[in-house]
């Protein structure tokens, strides 16, 4: 799931101005986009946590943090975390919030999934007509999912690497 954030990371105007030497056209670096990477966590700013793997990272913020709340990122990635994992109502609320702000885009990452539908993510309601979005999610894992999140979500996980629907994207 940091291969995600890397790619953020390399695609930025700080880092390319770096390398601009070594880019097949200086242009580039005029078409990339100023990058800041936040590191969120239900953890206080500054705590070191394990990620799946057994990686640390230091987090930045806590998500309840004034400068990441809904309508002040631009995309919030939803790592893989353990799918048996119980995640907090208020971060299920603040990621919610996110997916519900319209120039925000929320990128899901194999099981980050499970959070996503815990949050509400993978279904819309308009009026009392409740539709499924379109969703990938691990392979493997399409069955559990379809059996937590319902048959009305559209599974694409076993014929598609990613997907998007709207402002939601997921792999």
């Amino acid at each position: 799931d940091t291969a995600c954030v890397d790619i953020f990371g390399a695609l930025s105007h700080n880092y390319l101005q770096g390398i601009v030497s070594l880019l097949p056209s200086p242009d580039i670096l005029a078409h990339a986009p100023d990058v800041t990477i936040s590191y969120i966590g239900t953890s206080p700013a500054g705590s070191v946590v394990a990620l799946t793997a057994g990686m640390k990272i230091q987090l930045t913020h806590h998500f309840s943090d004034a400068d990441v709340a809904p309508g002040k990122l631009d995309i919030v990635l939803v790592p893989g975390p353990d799918p048996r994992e119980q995640w907090a109502k208020e971060l299920l609320a603040w990621l919610k919030a996110h997916a519900d702000t319209p120039q925000v885009d929320i990128l899901s990452v194999c099981t980050g999934m499970f959070v996503c539908g815990a949050a509400g993510l993978l279904t819309t309601t308009n009026g009392t007509t409740t539709t499924g979005k379109k969703a990938c999610g691990p392979a493997a894992m399409q069955g559990a999912l379809k059996a937590r999140f319902g048959e009305e979500v559209q599974w694409v996980g076993h014929e598609l690497r990613w997907t998007r629907d709207g402002n939601f994207w997921s792999s």
